[in-house]
């Protein structure tokens, strides 16, 4: 691979590069790791994980030393073709990214109850992991470019969580929310320098000058969201480059913030991380290729010492009224206390210990989900979404058809097939236990009710 040489040049003085591992790295290909869903498989299920592995040709060669459930694969399969991925039983993640989880668990503890806004959260890698981390009781996956919301809103729901909300506003909308979470992650947009052996298009768009372009945008969404940040909370910034202009320079321009301090952590020295130090004591985390099992990335964390604004004005807030609606138990888990709304015919379930986020939040954000869709009353007759069955807030005793790999794909592929049904009605489709989504079975055919925009292409 023929990398930037500007790019060489610039990380002659980077604390832990060696140029001669860090080009071999990258003529080597990059690795593969996924992250269970520890929420939808039961991972001490021999049978059931033994058949998703075999299944979706996962063979997992180790764990990731620095995440709960992740584990690097020996090769890469075809994902789009293992139905387990399209139910949220796992998400390819980059190993690299996975070392968040570490590092909320070292500054969090034992904390529980915490709101944690993910700034820049598309694709839904992060969001996912921190959904998935039992310090969280609410994570809001705020994406800034519209475009980009489509494919976090699917990831969302496929993982199921029914703690994620969704928004798509530009940073400095935040200032509306003045120290209202507990955590805020920004993986920032940066020149993609860790990502090359990925990303070709990112190797033939790296420049010098995008590189302080990103800097400053950096800094930017930075500025612009900082206030919604508490007294006492925890700030994470993260980038896929290798460039000290996005990484060691931005902590140096954080530092400057008069209630940030800049906070450390013990790494086991066997997982290749190199631990670097900014002019003004700004603490990151570097994965270097060669040394680090990864992608290229940065990651450093601040605690908000000063308080930076007060709590959300209340007063400002109108009194919001829902009409009240129900589902029929058997199509929700009993075990979740939720409020259940109608707005229009559509029928939505929030959990009830988030409700006043739900009204707060969208007053005064472009919230695109919060709840879970459980469907819709046509004519006094309940429709079941595919939002709901993809939840964690499924009942396990709504109406069900298992489905082999054969079959999940056929129906993922939005395909007519032939299934035996005991009467009439709605089913959710499952395959090894997790939700796929729903037909209708109506005597002589059974229509396929999977999302035409999610649906397979391949063969």
């Amino acid at each position: 691979m023929q990398l930037p040489q500007q790019l060489i040049h610039s990380l002659q003085s980077v604390e832990g590069f060696d140029e001669c591992s860090f080009r071999a790295a990258h003529d080597e290909p990059a690795p593969v790791s996924i992250r269970f869903n520890g929420k939808k498989l039961d991972l001490a299920n021999e049978g059931q994980m033994q058949g998703i592995l075999s299944d979706g040709d996962l063979a997992p060669s180790h764990a990731v030393p620095w995440s709960s459930t992740g584990y690097y694969l020996q090769e890469r399969p075809v994902f789009t073709l293992d139905p387990a991925i399209h139910g949220g039983g796992y998400y390819v993640q980059e190993a690299s990214s996975m070392f968040l989880e570490y590092l909320l668990r070292q500054v969090l503890g034992d904390a529980r109850g915490l709101k944690v806004v993910d700034l820049c959260a598309a694709p839904g890698g992060k969001t996912s992991l921190l959904a998935s981390m039992e310090q969280f009781s609410l994570v809001l996956a705020n994406e800034i470019i519209r475009t980009r919301v489509s494919i976090l809103y699917e990831n969302v729901v496929k993982w199921g969580d029914p703690k994620i909300f969704i928004s798509n506003n530009d940073p400095s909308q935040f200032k509306n929310l003045p120290g209202y979470f507990d955590v805020m992650v920004v993986d920032a947009p940066c020149s993609g320098s860790g990502l090359f052996r990925k990303d070709k298009a990112a190797l033939q768009e790296w420049s010098e000058a995008n590189v302080l372009h990103c800097a400053e945008r950096q800094k930017r969404i930075l500025a612009d969201a900082l206030p919604a940040l508490r007294e006492g909370g925890i700030l994470v910034y993260s980038t896929c480059s290798y460039s000290s202009r996005e990484d060691e320079d931005v902590l140096d321009w954080l530092m400057g913030h008069p209630g940030l301090v800049a906070l450390d952590m013990p790494v086991p020295e066997s997982w290749g991380i190199v631990k670097t130090e900014s002019k003004l004591g700004g603490k990151g985390f570097r994965f270097f290729p060669g040394k680090a099992e990864g992608e290229g990335f940065f990651i450093a964390c601040f605690r908000m010492a000063e308080k930076v604004g007060g709590g959300l004005d209340a007063s400002r807030k109108k009194p919001v009224i829902h009409t009240k609606a129900s589902v029929p138990e058997v199509w929700l888990n009993q075990d979740h206390p939720v409020e259940i709304i109608l707005a229009g015919e559509e029928v939505y379930c929030i959990l009830t210990e988030l409700f006043s986020d739900h009204h707060a939040l969208r007053e005064v954000l472009n919230i695109r989900k919060s709840g879970v869709k459980a469907g819709a009353m046509v004519r006094d007759e309940f429709l079941p979404d595919h939002e709901l069955v993809l939840s964690n807030l499924a009942s396990p005793l709504a109406p069900s058809l298992q489905l082999d790999k054969s079959a999940a794909l056929q129906y993922l592929r939005k395909q007519c097939f032939q299934l035996e049904a005991p009467e009439k009605g709605w089913y959710v489709v499952k395959y090894r236990q997790l939700g796929l989504g729903l037909v209708k079975h109506l005597g002589n055919r059974m229509n396929n009710y999977y999302p035409a925009s999610w649906r397979i292409l391949m063969s």
